[in-house]
């Protein structure tokens, strides 16, 4: 049995032929399945002139997600700051926590979900300041405390509310924001995986304990191709292996389906592309995920694993979210 909590990101994948009408309604099914399998959490991310996901608007999406379900909680993974204010985030949020109480969480990270043409479209301006994103994140957390006497600018609804900030990452500089702040932290391994074990070991050595958290909490996450033969896996997999060639390939796009024999096909830089990102992945039968999914937590010490998958078909991506869910009871 799995001793780490489950959670699922979903990147409300819009495939080949498919609408986001479709997409959101599948992202809605899938937690409904995922809440009664057990797993913890439920997130969505944002992500910007993106074809093949539907989740741009993660905190409308998060709302519709978490009035279809009960006790899921469900939230963002992430919510990328320097698109926004951050009052206008503890408002959003605050709104979310006033409808849904003790059910959303708020993960926050520093890239902009998008290529630099539309991050300039969302943003008006591309000028940076490296210490912007801490202070942005100061910043949300004091919206979220109860209001001081004199306060000219309050969170409403927002000001007083718990809702749990998570720090986002793919590199070490997160990990020691987390850790400077007394946040938990979820480490972006399912796609850059370089930096897993260095990341986590220096949160926790640097973590301070804080009004959020008194010891560390680290999630690290992973893809999940779940089915009940490997064959049927490994090929369900392509679809993400042919999306992230895409996405790095600048051909980013909608899901496409699976194929046969991709390895054969795939060029050497291709082939670099998939063990880079895809490096932290466990595919196969029921018995080889539980045994991929312990021995993951096993190697990073991971308080919690956040797994994830597009899958081109729907029906089998809820059949790999319910084989995976089995490591939690066997």
């Amino acid at each position: 049995m799995l001793s780490a909590p489950l959670s699922f990101l979903d990147l409300t994948p819009i495939p080949e032929g498919g609408t986001p009408r479709q997409a959101l309604a599948n992202c809605v099914d899938l937690a409904q399945h995922a809440e009664r399998w057990g797993y913890r959490r439920f997130w969505l991310a944002e992500h910007h002139n993106m074809t093949g996901i539907a989740s741009a608007a993660t905190a409308i999406v998060i709302g519709h997600v978490a009035g279809q379900t009960t006790h899921l909680r469900v939230g963002a993974g992430g919510i990328m700051l320097p698109n926004h204010a951050p009052l206008m985030v503890a408002e959003a949020f605050g709104t979310l926590e006033t409808l849904y109480p003790g059910r959303i969480d708020l993960g926050l990270g520093r890239a902009p979900g998008t290529d630099q043409a539309t991050a300039q479209a969302l943003r008006r301006t591309l000028n940076s300041d490296p210490d912007a994103f801490p202070r942005d994140v100061v910043e949300l957390l004091a919206y979220f405390r109860p209001v001081k006497e004199g306060q000219r600018v309050q969170a409403v609804p927002g000001a007083g509310l718990d809702v749990p900030i998570w720090i986002l990452g793919s590199s070490l500089f997160g990990a020691q924001l987390a850790a400077a702040l007394g946040l938990p932290y979820a480490f972006a391994s399912h796609f850059a995986p370089a930096q897993l074990e260095q990341a986590a070991a220096i949160y926790r050595e640097r973590f301070q304990p804080s009004e959020h958290l008194e010891k560390p909490w680290f999630m690290a996450a992973l893809n999940v191709f779940a089915a009940d033969t490997q064959e049927e896996a490994r090929y369900i997999m392509t679809s993400m292996q042919q999306a992230f060639i895409n996405l790095r390939t600048g051909r980013p796009g909608p899901l496409p389906p699976p194929v046969e024999d991709l390895e054969a096909r795939l060029t050497p830089h291709e082939r670099q592309i998939l063990e880079h990102t895809m490096a932290c992945s466990v595919v196969g039968t029921p018995e080889q995920v539980r045994a991929g999914l312990a021995a993951f937590a096993a190697r990073t010490g991971a308080d919690e694993l956040m797994t994830t998958a597009q899958i081109f078909d729907h029906e089998k991506r809820l059949r790999s979210v319910e084989i995976a869910a089995t490591a939690l009871r066997e």
